[in-house]
């Protein structure tokens, strides 16, 4: 396994590979990313993968300085899954002084995390974009759990015609159902705990859709009463949405919905979806 930090020499290496395949990451990694890696390898037979904490996603106030980071336990987990290349570049070499460049998706980014956390997605597709360029990958694979993310990625890379396939691969839980993040290591056991909350608010109104339900409101009031008996959770926001525009449904019809949510458990922010058929 290569570890390359600067634009020219991973360029230099990646005219060695042919199909590749590519995970983005901002590092300390789970299970959730080793995934994706190992998909990555069986379906492109190479696999790059990135450790870049990115600060033009964060707030003024988010936690950009105490994201959690574990470099060396990065790489080893990587090895254990046979990546090919790392790039883990310094924020000066993604962003050198006089960088001016940013892009913005518009329409899919103003609601759910886009409404609450102003920038984040500039800075979320100004990086996938800088990093497609130099990786150049074939495939690049994404976890559900970031749903607006995966939305916001795939019509990036299709209004820029962008030659890479974005694959988006179901969330994974823990056993309990908590969707695995790199911030649930800021909860404390009791906080721990509570968060499962999210995932039972998300199965308790997917299985009301299932009895039959499709009003959005209804649904939403199902996910806003279950996240109200858990004394730690603090419900940001609560949605039923149109998978790929994004927008509010009063009914869910035959294109299905999302249903997201974005809940504070103490000082830490989760966010968690599941998708109806």
């Amino acid at each position: 396994m290569e570890v390359i930090e600067t634009i020219a020499a991973f360029r230099q290496v990646r005219a060695q590979y042919g199909q590749l395949g590519f995970v983005p990451t901002m590092g300390y990694l789970h299970e959730g990313h080793l995934s994706l890696a190992r998909l990555a390898r069986d379906t492109c037979g190479s696999v790059a993968a990135s450790i870049f904490v990115n600060p033009t996603q964060f707030g003024p106030t988010e936690d950009f300085a105490r994201y959690p980071r574990s470099f060396e336990r990065d790489l080893d987990l990587l090895r254990q899954e046979k990546v090919d290349l790392v790039f883990a570049p310094a924020v000066s070499e993604i962003y050198p002084e006089g960088f001016y460049t940013f892009v913005d998706v518009e329409h899919v980014t103003d609601t759910l995390e886009g409404a609450v956390r102003p920038g984040h997605f500039r800075g979320v597709a100004t990086v996938v974009c800088k990093l497609f360029n130099i990786v150049q990958p074939t495939h690049a694979y994404f976890g559900q759990k970031d749903a607006q993310q995966t939305v916001v990625i795939r019509q990036m890379v299709r209004d820029l015609a962008l030659p890479v396939e974005v694959v988006i691969v179901p969330t994974v839980r823990e056993a309990d159902g908590l969707a695995m993040s790199s911030r649930n290591a800021y909860l404390a056991p009791e906080e721990r705990q509570a968060a499962t909350v999210l995932y039972r608010a998300l199965t308790t109104a997917q299985q009301a859709y299932q009895a039959g339900e499709r009003n959005g409101a209804a649904l939403r009031s199902v996910m806003q009463q279950v996240l109200a008996a858990e004394p730690l959770a603090h419900t940001e926001y609560v949605s039923v949405a149109h998978p790929t525009t994004l927008r509010a449904l009063d009914e869910v019809g035959e294109t299905g919905a999302l249903l997201s949510m974005a809940v504070r458990i103490g000082a830490t922010r989760l966010i968690d979806n599941v998708i109806l058929p």
